[in-house]
């Protein structure tokens, strides 16, 4: 598969798990997150926003930032997030995009769209996990996909100076031998996939009182 191909199939397992998310007085927006800080809601908020910059840059004005503003989904955060993949992999999928270059203002300047593209994609495997595990659902990726992941989270820098908050990516934390490929990826931007067991899901209120000690 090629790298627009792996994407597709990333983008649209992360929008699965997101739409799997329960709305109403117990929902599930308001959930911790692996993205410390971050409840789901607002996790949804920035993949939403990553999803129209990308598809802004594939179309030769990533530059401008309001393409990449959090914007509220008006309490709607599943369509909203579900409209702006739709955009993304529309705009992935033109003739030439893997020519044309991006500009992606968090990552610092211009890239060749392969390469880009390679980065959407991992951070949508990276999302699609953070997502199911808040939500205590499993995550349906390919093996194939994952070692593909894996592949291009062993090349994104590990310099501490362009990791942690205000970065596109955590520190990396330690690898040990043997780690299954998801697992690795994960692990190299950041997560640490222990502190988040897959579990049946609990109710939002419950999920909170345990976090509260109540």
């Amino acid at each position: 598969m090629d790298v627009v191909e792996l994407d597709r199939i990333a983008v649209q397992e992360a929008s699965r798990v997101v739409e799997s998310a329960r709305d109403g007085d117990d929902g599930d927006w308001e959930r911790d997150t692996p993205c410390a800080g971050w409840n789901l809601r607002r996790l949804v908020a920035h993949m939403t926003a990553q999803h129209h910059g990308f598809a802004a840059a594939a179309r030769g004005v990533g530059g401008d930032p309001g393409y990449w503003r959090e914007r509220e989904s008006a309490g709607e955060p599943a369509r909203a997030h579900r409209a702006a993949a739709d955009a993304v992999l529309g705009a992935f999928a033109e003739p030439g995009v893997l020519e044309r270059e991006f500009v992606l203002p968090e990552l610092g300047g211009g890239f060749p769209g392969r390469t880009a593209i390679g980065f959407h994609f991992v951070d949508y495997v990276v999302h699609a996990w953070d997502v199911a595990a808040t939500l205590g659902v499993r995550l349906h990726l390919a093996d194939e996909v994952l070692t593909a992941a894996l592949a291009v989270a062993r090349r994104v820098p590990t310099d501490p100076t362009v990791r942690g908050p205000g970065f596109a990516f955590a520190p990396a934390l330690k690898v040990a031998q043997g780690t299954d490929p998801l697992e690795e990826t994960l692990r190299l931007l950041g997560r640490d996939p222990q502190a988040w067991p897959r579990t049946r899901r609990l109710p939002a209120a419950v999920s909170r009182a345990r976090a509260e000690g109540r």
